[in-house]
């Protein structure tokens, strides 16, 4: 399980501190899939570093902490923020953006699975027999073993993309930290690639955290789903419920502005654009673009607490039972 506990980091830049993760309280469960969704710039990826413990210069936490707990070998365990790196690939792993900068351009494959792998954790295993256990694993995955050989630019895109997640889940990690994982790939692919992280996912029974702009990514495969503005969470229910019924002003146009099929009616944008997260606004960030503000709105920062049974928002409308028509 992982649990951000009121989580506050940063960027620090000569034109100030900008204020990119703001307050973030809420549990990832165990064995689901977890979407986190929001326009570019509203932290997403940011999160995702904090959550993986990577927070070197410009990047600081400025409060709170990410604790990640669980039972492996039928042992417990427990980390939390400053020693997360400690777990890094065999109880949590990150998939980052853009393949085609992630793994060494100089070294074949192999050696940068047998880099991956702690001293530890090979015990007595000779090379070779590590080796012939990675192969095994791409067999499973449907690769082909002799990519190992391969240096990344010899292979596609797609192909670059299954290796990143055969390093990943190689070791079983409980939890896996995927951000924009079918970015720049063809809708094939794409689908390939969904495919293979929901089937190692239901597999291993670990957590699967996706973080993509794309919201029929989160449709197709989410359980749980948290929709990012500016640095908070405005929303966080499961999938399902948070497209059919959404309740946060914000998510509301957000799933309004999504095209359908069938659907012939023209569809608006959000408008106005996100607040500068060097100076953001006093009270609810989205209140100057949102159609139902009033005063308060303004003044007062919403809490992030639950407004119905398994839903949580930021929204003083939403509080003691209260609901936006949108």
């Amino acid at each position: 399980m992982l649990r951000l506990d009121h989580l506050s980091a940063s960027y620090h830049t000569i034109h100030g501190n900008v204020h990119v993760v703001n307050d973030v309280h809420f549990d990832i469960h165990e064995n689901e899939i977890f979407g986190i969704a929001g326009e570019s710039g509203c932290g997403k990826t940011t999160l995702l570093k904090a959550l993986y413990d990577i927070t070197a210069y410009p990047l600081q936490i400025d409060s709170g902490r990410v604790v990640l707990s669980g039972v492996r070998d039928g042992q417990p365990f427990e980390y939390q923020t400053g020693n997360i790196k400690d777990a890094w690939w065999k109880d949590i792993s990150y998939i980052p953006q853009a393949a085609q900068s992630v793994l060494n351009p100089i070294m074949r494959l192999k050696s940068q699975f047998l880099d991956s792998i702690p001293a530890t954790e090979r015990g007595k295993a000779g090379q070779k027999e590590v080796l012939d256990r990675v192969a095994a694993y791409l067999e499973e995955l449907n690769l082909n073993p002799d990519v190992l050989e391969a240096f990344p630019f010899q292979l596609s895109g797609g192909m670059r993309q299954r290796a990143i997640i055969a390093l990943a889940t190689f070791m079983s990690p409980s939890v896996i930290l995927a951000d924009e994982p079918t970015t720049a790939l063809d809708v094939v692919v794409q689908r390939g690639i969904l495919m293979m992280l929901t089937r190692l996912q239901k597999q291993n029974r670990n957590t699967l955290v996706v973080v993509s702009h794309d919201m029929g990514v989160h449709y197709q495969i989410t359980d749980r789903i948290g929709i990012m503005y500016s640095g908070s969470f405005a929303e966080l229910g499961k999938t399902e419920e948070v497209f059919n019924d959404p309740m946060h002003p914000y998510t509301q146009m957000l799933i309004g502005a999504l095209p359908r099929i069938g659907d012939k009616s023209q569809k608006e944008g959000i408008p106005g654009r996100p607040p500068d997260l060097r100076n953001p606004p006093p009270g609810c960030r989205f209140a100057p673009r949102c159609p139902h503000a009033f005063d308060r709105c303004t003044r007062e920062v919403p809490a992030f607490i639950e407004v119905a049974p398994g839903r949580m928002a930021a929204c003083h409308l939403l509080e003691k039972g209260g609901r936006v028509n949108g």
